[in-house]
Formats: C-alpha cells, sequence, structure tokens
C-alpha cells in the first residue's frame, strides 16, 4: 500500500491480518492525492482507510503548520466518533518519528479548553456546530487545509447539517484534497460532492463484498420469550450463568436504562448507562470504562449505538426491541467484528412476539427461540 515502517507496526499492534475491501481500494488513491467518494458502511474499516494515508502524507509530504492552522480536517456527525477517530490519529501514528498533534472538538461541552488545546493542532476532527463556533471566535483558522474529510456525510445531511457544511467550505482552500465517505449514495449526496470535490474516484463496497455492518455468519441469534416483569432477573441471570465480562444492553428509552442500571448495581454488577441526557463527560467515561474493561454493562439507548465500535464485543442483549429492523440489524452488529464471534440475544414480551417476527422476516434471519418463562429465575436478584 505505500505505508511507511512506522504506521506498519502500530497496524500489526491492532492485530490487523488483512485489509478491508475499503483500505484496499482508497490507502492507493488517497496516497496519489486523488479526491474520492467512498460508499461503504459502517464498521467497514473506513476511518483507517483515510486515517493511514493522511498520516503517511504527513510523514513524507507536509512541513509543520502555523499555529491554529490545521491542514488536516475531519467533519463527523456525532462527538463519540469525533472522539473514535482522534483516537484512530493516535493509535496509527504512535511510532511515526515526528509526532502529529489532533484534536477532537465537540459540542455539549465547555469550548474554552478546546479553543486552548488548539495550539499547535494540525489534524482537527470536529462536529459541523462546534467546528462554526470555533471559526467565528477567531480560534482556528482552515485557509492551509491540505485535506478534508467529511465522515458519514449522508448521516450529516439528514440530521440538517447542511447549512452549517456549506458555511464551513466557503472558509477552506480550494486547492485541497476532499475525502467523502458515506454509507449511502443519495441524490442529495451526489448534488453535494458535485459542488465539492474535482474529478472524483468512486469507490463503492457492496454488501455482498464488505457485509460489515452486521456479519449474521459471525453473529448467534438468540431470543427468550419472557414475562415483561422478569426482564430484569433474566438479565442479571445470563449475566451470571454465562459468567459474561463485557455485554453492550440495548434500551429504548433513557429512563429504562437508568432503571436497568440501578438494579444491576443493587446486585452487585459493574455497570453504567449512556445516553442523551448524560453529560458529554459521563458519556465519555461510561464508554471509555466500558471499552477498558472497567465495567461490565454499558446501558445505551439508539441515539448512542452509533458511536459505540469495539471490535472485541462478545455480547449485545435487546433489552427492548427498537422500532425499526435497520436498528436491530445496527445493534447486533455491535458484536461479531473483525473475524471474531459474537453472541446477540433479544428479550421478547407478550407484546413484542408480532414486531419481532417482522423484524427476523425482513432481515432473513431467524433467532433460536428459548422459552424464558420456563427457567429458575430469581425475581428478588
Amino acid at each position: 500500500m505505500g505505508l511507511s515502517p512506522e504506521l506498519l507496526k502500530a497496524v500489526a499492534e491492532q492485530n490487523y491480518t488483512s485489509l478491508y475491501p475499503i483500505q484496499e481500494k482508497a490507502i492507493p488513491e488517497i496516497l496519489s492525492g486523488k479526491d474520492i467518494v467512498a460508499i461503504s458502511k459502517t464498521g467497514s474499516g473506513k476511518t483507517a482507510s483515510y486515517v493511514l494515508p493522511v498520516l503517511e502524507k504527513f510523514h513524507k509530504h507536509f512541513e509543520t503548520s502555523k499555529n491554529r492552522h490545521v491542514q488536516t480536517l475531519v467533519i463527523a456527525p456525532t462527538r463519540e466518533l469525533a472522539m473514535q477517530i482522534d483516537s484512530e490519529f493516535v493509535k496509527l501514528g504512535k511510532y511515526l518519528p515526528q509526532k502529529r498533534k489532533s484534536l477532537a472538538v465537540y459540542g455539549g461541552v465547555s469550548i474554552n479548553p478546546q479553543m486552548i488545546n488548539l495550539q499547535g493542532i494540525e489534524i482537527l476532527i470536529a462536529t459541523p456546530g462546534r467546528l462554526i463556533e470555533l471559526i467565528e471566535s477567531n480560534a482556528v483558522s482552515l485557509s492551509e487545509v491540505k485535506i478534508l474529510v467529511i465522515d458519514e456525510a449522508d448521516k450529516m445531511l439528514s440530521m440538517g447539517f447542511r447549512n452549517e457544511l456549506e458555511n464551513i467550505f466557503k472558509t477552506i482552500s480550494k486547492k485541497k484534497q476532499t475525502l467523502l465517505y458515506s454509507a449511502t449514495l443519495t441524490d442529495d449526496l451526489e448534488a453535494f460532492d458535485k459542488a465539492l470535490l474535482i474529478n472524483p474516484i468512486l469507490i463503492k463496497i457492496d454488501a455482498t463484498e464488505d457485509d460489515t455492518e452486521c456479519n449474521f455468519n459471525a453473529i448467534e441469534q438468540t431470543a427468550y420469550l419472557i414475562d415483561e416483569e422478569k426482564k430484569g432477573p433474566l438479565l442479571r441471570y445470563l449475566i451470571f450463568k454465562n459468567d459474561i465480562k463485557q455485554v453492550l444492553v440495548f434500551t429504548s428509552s433513557v429512563h429504562r436504562a437508568d432503571a436497568v442500571v440501578t438494579k444491576l448495581r443493587a446486585n452487585g454488577i459493574d455497570a453504567m448507562a449512556m445516553h442523551s441526557k448524560k453529560s458529554q463527560g459521563a458519556r465519555n467515561n461510561a464508554f471509555e470504562y466500558f471499552k477498558a474493561g472497567k465495567i461490565q454493562v454499558l446501558v445505551a439507548t439508539d441515539l448512542m449505538a452509533r458511536g459505540i465500535d469495539i471490535p472485541m464485543l462478545p455480547y449485545v442483549i435487546n433489552y427492548e426491541l427498537p422500532r425499526s429492523p435497520k436498528d436491530y440489524v445496527h445493534r447486533i452488529g455491535r458484536t461479531g467484528r473483525a473475524g471474531n464471534k459474537g453472541e446477540a440475544i433479544s428479550f421478547i414480551n407478550a407484546e413484542e412476539e408480532h414486531h419481532f417476527k417482522i423484524i427476523q422476516k425482513k432481515m432473513g434471519r431467524w433467532a433460536t427461540m428459548v422459552n424464558g418463562n420456563e427457567l429458575e429465575l430469581n425475581i428478588n436478584i
């Protein structure tokens, strides 16, 4: 791929044994300086597909930038994704002889520390709203951006960020390389990239080639038919019985997520919640503790699901079903990643049975059904 030994050493430490299709196709094009439009699902290895060539370009070609004049800008829709991208730059660039400073900035937290930390930053990962605030405060300059990465472009457009993005692009030099990543290629997106990119190379990874949003073959699906009031005892029963060390539990509401965590803690199980009512600092802590194995259970709502990417996650449990089959597939796709096996468990009460049948029919996969009401659960635990 034309990558330096220092980068390959960091790659080897991540236990990657082969390239994902998106990496194999995108890395050479990015290194050659071409604009690209990459259509690839979440979890397909897309982050490394641009982080590695960007770091290579810094290593071989880029001089140190002027203070507060970033050379690479990555725009992402959510705080969690921005932090995840920043961690990839840190991990994969750790052995480069000249360390390149990166920073993730996002809303929901005080802007002042971020403004201070922008000193000397060369790679900036930002959500649109916070980036505009920093530009308007003259805390950062985009006039020397050499590489612009737009990650999950379709999601940003669907979230209503078009005007913000267009305002940001006006402040960036036209002499840059643009890398646009999206899970889908919509009419809105095509109009967008025609105005922004120059003769882009289209890289499209079809689901049949790289079906990594949810690798059904790597995931064992089980559903427990269970009365609603027995869901809590069943969750604790499965954690104790299977000696589960790490499990991601999904609920449909903030209230239920907090209630599940309270009951788990009362029974000696380390658990934290991650949802929209939590402060950004609390969300960050919960995710980092969970990733590091410091807590057994992370209870999350769908709003937080796209910020959760843990390659070795062994279990996902649907405490409550999501509204759509697509959300169900995305939830269970948090396990069975990066060549590992995983188990997805769903709790189904009488009112959810019909909805679960629809979900299974739409995804063309059927879960093993177990009558949880016949298990000897201790209702008091």
